[in-house]
């Protein structure tokens, strides 16, 4: 998709900034196992559900940061200012190393938050495209913008559990499916 926008601006004379974003997570967000997991990870914790950590031995070890959709949009609101500076340009954006959790600190995080902590199923087996530790350097848009990520693990978490609590008649038929 980079290189689809990358020939489009080339060939129209547009102006294209490319955000290689991490893991985003923020409430209204509908989360599966294999994206949005961190939705999934409180709404399970909240409303009930099963969860396995899955691969790397299955013990929820695997770390990725998480970057809310706020802090995407105040380095975009920063980008649009000016973009013939910006034009071009391929960042990596993230929670960075701030931002940083397993699942295995997820789930103590939810637990605390949800009033109860889960027995996790486990499932050692390893997709050969998964990985164990992925945290994304945010050094070269700090650098260009003066961006960084302002929300934390445990505000991201509280905003997800405050929008489960409040729609908790729309979204747990949701989330518990």
């Amino acid at each position: 998709s980079e290189l689809f926008a990358q020939e489009y601006a080339a060939a129209y004379g547009l102006q294209v900034v490319t955000n290689r974003c991490g893991v985003l997570a923020g409430p209204r967000q509908m989360g599966k196992v294999d994206q949005g997991f961190f939705a999934l990870w409180a709404a399970r914790h909240l409303y009930g559900g099963a969860l396995s950590y899955q691969g790397f031995g299955g013990k929820g070890l695997q770390v990725r940061d998480v970057l809310h959709p706020e802090d995407l949009h105040e380095l975009l609101k920063v980008q649009l200012s000016d973009l013939p500076r910006h034009a071009g340009a391929v960042y990596n954006v993230g929670g960075g190393a701030a931002n940083a959790v397993s699942l295995l600190e997820l789930s103590r995080l939810c637990a605390e938050r949800g009033g109860a902590a889960l027995s996790i199923g486990s499932r050692p087996e390893t997709h050969p495209a998964d990985i164990p530790w992925y945290v994304t350097d945010n050094a070269d848009v700090t650098r260009a913008t003066g961006w960084i990520p302002k929300r934390s693990v445990a505000g991201i978490l509280d905003d997800v559990f405050d929008w489960l609590r409040a729609e908790r008649a729309l979204l747990e038929p949701v989330f518990r499916g």
